[in-house]
């Protein structure tokens, strides 16, 4: 195989109905190691938030425990793209994720952001730092798997295009985001967790080249310095060449998914999707105290 036939394969399927197929193309063998860095900067985007922010930060699961909640975030979604939505292992994992997300007070709005940056930020990252830009059919393909894992969640009115994903992520970041001190705690301790995955001696260049991949609306909300602009070129440019270095390479043979990541460090064992994530209990760490008269989870919808 040669380096530009699976983009071949993927642009003689149906964006419309074989998302899936495209969506598990690109980000498990063109991109997989891409995917990576730009979901995490896109989980990284949210605590900008600081209705998102300060929520995660009340659960003490981002400060005390990131590690797990890096993996179990990881490889609940994983679940999905590797299974595809019909098979158990994905159903479990989106009723995990829906059980989690309905103990706690969380808007659509908030939902649906989260979403939008699963859709807009990959494609940033991949269009300014992937070995070739993705091209609209895989643009539009990813936007129909995430429309569909949206309303899997039961978020409503999930944009259904790419340009609505887009168009939707940069209004509400500009509304919405700003400073919090639990969205702050939460961003520091992403990137200790980001440091602790190389030797300590690297710690601070690993925490100095994060901060130099966020955009300025991000670095003023969690109150960071702005990286010294040399930091910034050495970064951005090492990312561009690492792209150019990807393209001489032979294309991928097998598919490389979240689990197999070397960062997923919480499960050398195995793991049970269905044990994965949080167990909230009302009235600790942000859950609410269900009504009484109003059980917890009797809003729910039936499982994906």
């Amino acid at each position: 195989m040669q380096r530009y036939d699976r983009l071949k394969e993927i642009l003689r399927l149906d964006p419309d109905k074989d998302f899936l197929a495209i969506y598990r193309l690109t980000a498990t063998y063109e991109f997989p190691w891409d995917f990576t860095r730009a979901l995490e900067l896109a989980l990284f985007r949210t605590y900008a938030v600081p209705s998102i922010g300060g929520l995660l930060a009340e659960t003490t699961e981002f400060t005390e425990r990131p590690q797990k909640r890096y993996d179990d975030t990881a490889l609940l979604l994983d679940a999905v793209v590797e299974h595809g939505f019909d098979h158990d292992t994905a159903r479990t994992a989106i009723r995990r994720v829906n059980q989690m997300h309905r103990s706690y007070d969380i808007s659509d709005d908030d939902m649906r952001y989260v979403l939008c940056t699963f859709v807009v930020i990959p494609s940033r990252w991949i269009d300014a730092y992937g070995w070739r830009p993705l091209t609209h059919h895989e643009r539009r393909a990813c936007a129909n798997y995430y429309a569909t894992l949206g309303r899997h969640l039961g978020i409503k009115d999930v944009p259904g295009s790419y340009e609505e994903f887009e168009s939707t992520l940069d209004a509400y970041e500009e509304a919405h985001f700003g400073w919090d001190e639990g969205g702050r705690a939460v961003a520091d301790a992403t990137l200790g967790l980001m440091a602790s995955w190389y030797p300590s001696p690297l710690a601070p260049a690993v925490r100095g080249a994060s901060l130099a991949l966020l955009d300025e609306p991000l670095l003023k909300a969690f109150r960071y310095e702005r990286p010294h602009p040399a930091v910034s070129r050495l970064v951005h440019g090492a990312l561009r060449l690492r792209g150019r270095a990807v393209r001489l390479l032979p294309p991928r043979s097998a598919p490389h998914y979240a689990r197999q990541n070397p960062e997923i460090k919480g499960y050398p064992h195995g793991y049970d999707v269905g044990e994965l994530g949080t167990f909230p209990v009302p009235g600790a760490g942000g859950c609410p105290v269900p009504h009484p008269r109003r059980p917890a989870g009797a809003d729910a919808q039936p499982p994906a």
